[in-house]
């Protein structure tokens, strides 16, 4: 008994540091208020989290635990996270003590694994949640009540309009997914499209979908790594990446921007489209470990600084930080309805995983914690680009 009241001391302790919103804690048939004002949630404690595993990584020890069931959310899931991301400047992290975790290796072998590691979790997985586009990306609510397919589809078409395409241009997309953008691009502008992926999975899907809409001609995508791609004579008119960035790797971002300007003919577009962070250090190791492992986001800083070092000129930079916060809470709420098929699959621990990584994702661009942006490049001059933003 007075080992448990030595922990309950530690743990109210420690998250008492957490006190910019009122909450409650109750673990030992007791009830502990963190903050002043009236409780917005209550966290329940089932089982101790252990002291070296708080002073090891706040995020790293609460995440777990709810994914064990360790500790539960008795009210709205998406409004604790908020009030703790808000606040993770406060959060404990042993750089030295989880380097294996914060410090991957970014070489070419290790990253195709880790890339495997979360898009090839099965084409039926993602089908679940995602809208029919099977867009895994940041979408674009023009109008309040857009649904989610037609966010997506206006991300895609604004994405496009921002190229300025042409017929019979040729369009690269490093990191396609499974391939709608590039199959838009050739329905809608006839323009001849290739892309790259890393994942079995969306490759096998995209061949599909290239099928059924009759563009095998038209459309080509493998599976391939960015890099090898300049060893193949390869030059194109355009080139976007959407949700590519963030898998690079920070010890690879000048031979990303190199690669790109190497494949883009002179006075071609590149339109980078990437999730950004606000400081130039990693510091997220529970969705380093579970979600994205060797996940890395750019700093826009970077983005800008490397864009130049590979001789792109910066054109346009836009900020779809609320958009993505919406696109997340759409993809959130559609996997609540299917978490019998999941835990079936799968099991309950990997579902709490998903909902702490959907909806935290969500908290975290609500609060700004990190943002996502578009930027608009050019190789060199392209005095035919309209002059304004809205095409």
């Amino acid at each position: 008994m007075q080992f448990k009241k030595l922990m309950d001391n530690f743990l109210i302790h420690y998250l008492n540091q957490f006190d910019k919103h009122c909450f409650n804690i109750r673990l030992h048939d007791e009830t502990y208020t963190i903050g002043k004002g009236e409780p917005e949630f209550t966290v329940i404690v089932h089982k101790d989290i252990p002291k070296s595993e708080l002073l090891s990584s706040t995020e790293l020890a609460l995440g777990e635990a709810y994914m064990r069931g360790d500790i539960e959310i008795q009210g709205d899931l998406f409004h604790m996270l908020c009030t703790f991301l808000d606040q993770a400047d406060r959060f404990s992290l042993d750089r030295k003590g989880l380097r294996g975790i914060l410090y991957m290796s970014e070489k070419k072998k290790d990253q195709a694994k880790e890339v495997s590691a979360h898009y090839d979790l099965g084409n039926e997985f993602y089908k679940l949640w995602l809208d029919p586009t099977m867009s895994y990306s940041c979408a674009y609510f023009k109008h309040e009540d857009d649904t989610l397919e037609q966010a997506q589809r206006n991300k895609v078409d604004y994405i496009l309009e921002k190229l300025y395409l042409k017929q019979g241009m040729t369009l690269l997309d490093i990191g396609c997914g499974w391939g709608f953008l590039l199959i838009e691009a050739a329905k809608k502008y006839g323009v001849k499209g290739y892309g790259c992926t890393l994942s079995k999975e969306q490759w096998k899907k995209s061949q599909e979908r290239i099928k059924a809409e009759g563009l095998e001609g038209m459309v080509t995508i493998d599976l391939v790594d960015y890099r090898d791609l300049e060893d193949r004579d390869l030059k194109f008119d355009r080139i976007v990446s959407v949700g590519m960035m963030e898998h690079v790797g920070r010890s690879n971002y000048a031979t990303y921007m190199e690669t790109a300007n190497h494949l883009l003919k002179d006075g071609g577009i590149f339109l980078l489209h990437t999730i950004t962070g606000h400081d130039e250090v990693v510091s997220e190791p529970w969705i380093r470990k579970y979600i994205f492992p060797g996940g890395t986001l750019p700093s826009l800083r970077e983005l800008i600084a490397d864009a130049y070092d590979a001789d792109f000129r910066v054109i346009d930079v836009e900020s779809l930080r609320r958009h993505y916060y919406k696109t997340l809470m759409c993809w959130y709420h559609n996997f609540l309805k299917v978490h019998d098929t999941v835990a079936g699959w799968k099991n309950e621990e990997f579902v709490r995983m998903w909902d702490l990584y959907l909806c935290g994702c969500a908290a975290a661009f609500y609060i700004g914690y990190i943002d996502i942006h578009q930027v608009l490049m050019t190789k060199g001059n392209n005095n035919e680009l309209p002059m304004t933003r809205w095409y």
